[in-house]
């Protein structure tokens, strides 16, 4: 899956044109990560994901037939461009979401549906003389690239679980417009918007067939990593403060997803 935020420039690996290409796992992306405020998630995160950061949702246009789509993110920060979860060149929570874990690569799909390992040519980390090979002197694929494919595909198959876990969701009507609101050192309050979140109340009022049925899907665990994430809001707004000060928050505009 492409990340349109992090992958600037992704790049189909080829044998021939990328032969000499090398990686520097020693390097690290910790700038490029800095200006994110949030990024996707996937299903088979959401109980690491919802320890360290708020778990929500946003609208992600629709599908081919025009139904609309929605997608989880782990928020980072209240404002564009900023994460809170890096402090002095490090990341300061426990789990890093797995599409920055195998970043700079992704996994793109073609228009005939074939999918095809990307690397982002805009990352620093990419060398012709220095770092890890991706190809070997036979053309063939190095056991680092056969591994990072295999970690690629198994991120592709949780973004489709992750899919109809956000269609379920829209079916169901269990989806609002989330406002969160906290009050800041000083009595002062501080108000985020631009995201959804799981409708409590809609939640608690379905029947007993619906939720087994969420129950025996495997959705079930999913919504309520969610409901744990969102004490993780008050941390975030703790750590603006601690940044840049309770003024700069409350004048902040909406976050969206940058």
């Amino acid at each position: 899956m492409i990340h349109p935020d992090l992958h600037t420039s992704p790049v189909p690996l080829d044998r021939e044109q990328h032969r000499l290409l090398r990686i520097r796992r020693d390097m690290n992306d910790m700038a490029r990560f800095a200006a994110m405020n949030s990024c996707f998630v996937v299903a088979g995160e959401f109980a690491e994901v919802c320890k360290d950061y708020p778990l929500l949702w946003i609208r992600a246009g629709q599908d081919a037939s025009g139904a609309p789509q929605v997608a989880p993110i782990a928020v980072f920060g209240l404002t564009k461009q900023s994460n809170l979860c890096i402090d002095a060149g490090a990341w300061r929570t426990g789990h890093l979401p797995v599409m920055l874990q195998i970043y700079p690569f992704a996994l793109a799909r073609s228009a005939d549906n074939l999918c095809a390992v990307c690397y982002d040519a805009s990352s620093p980390r990419f060398s012709l003389t220095e770092g890890e090979p991706l190809f070997g002197g036979d053309g063939q694929p190095t056991a680092l690239t056969l591994d990072i494919q295999k970690q690629l595909e198994q991120i592709e198959a949780d973004v489709e679980r992750t899919r109809q876990l956000g269609n379920e969701l829209l079916q169901r009507e269990l989806l609002r417009e989330m406002r969160f609101e906290a009050t800041l050192p000083g009595g002062g309050t501080v108000s985020v918007d631009g995201f959804l979140t799981v409708d409590d109340k809609r939640f608690a009022g379905l029947a007993d067939a619906d939720v087994l049925a969420l129950h025996r899907s495997g959705m079930l665990p999913l919504i309520h990593a969610h409901f744990v994430s969102l004490s993780n809001m008050r941390r975030l707004a703790q750590w603006h403060v601690d940044r840049f000060g309770a003024a700069a928050l409350a004048a902040a505009p909406s976050p969206g997803t940058t």
